[in-house]
């Protein structure tokens, strides 16, 4: 079955106009006449939900057998996507590392341009994770003063979700003693 973007859909496109997320918004561009099995395979298997939620939402127009959206029993803001957090399999210290590249380049490139250069050269200088995990938090203290102590939690969450346990914490769990009933 083919889907069809809806007027509200491309409103939301217009430019100037952000309500969605950058991957509902993507979706949304690709989805005019494209089959809904391509679309849903998009995202490794997350173009499902999105799909789902835009037609929802009247964003796109497609196969009627769509249940109807379950009626809210508490109104909650949420969004309208949630990303996953990452399986033991996605968790690296790569991936960790590239993160704290990232967080550099988005945060402090623009706005300190200097203090951007001193993080990429100690992640780049990290070669463990501890002096990794260490310019990290320097680097989350430099969040906490220019955006507030919430901002530079939520960053430290999502780089805990991305490293690997610690061999340090495997081996004191692998020395508790075991629980008597």
């Amino acid at each position: 079955m083919l889907l069809q973007k809806t007027e509200k859909a491309r409103l939301e496109l217009s430019p100037g106009v952000r309500t969605l997320s950058l991957r509902e918004r993507s979706l949304l561009l690709l989805a005019d006449g494209k089959p809904l099995s391509d679309l849903q395979a998009m995202y490794n298997g997350i173009g499902a939900q999105i799909v789902e939620n835009l037609m929802r939402q009247g964003y796109l127009t497609g196969p009627a057998d769509l249940p109807p959206a379950p009626e809210p029993t508490t109104p909650t803001p949420t969004p309208s996507i949630e990303r996953p957090a990452p399986g033991e399999s996605l968790r690296s210290l790569a991936g960790a590392r590239m993160y704290l590249f990232d967080t550099c380049e988005r945060l402090f490139a623009r706005r300190d341009p200097v203090l951007a250069q001193h993080f990429r050269e100690a992640l780049r200088a990290a070669k463990d994770r501890t002096s990794m995990l260490d310019v990290g938090e320097a680097m989350f203290e430099e969040v906490a003063l220019a955006a507030g102590a919430e901002r530079a939690a939520s960053l430290r969450e999502r780089l805990d979700q991305l490293l690997p346990a610690s061999p340090v914490a495997e081996n004191f769990a692998a020395t508790q003693p075991a629980l008597l009933d």
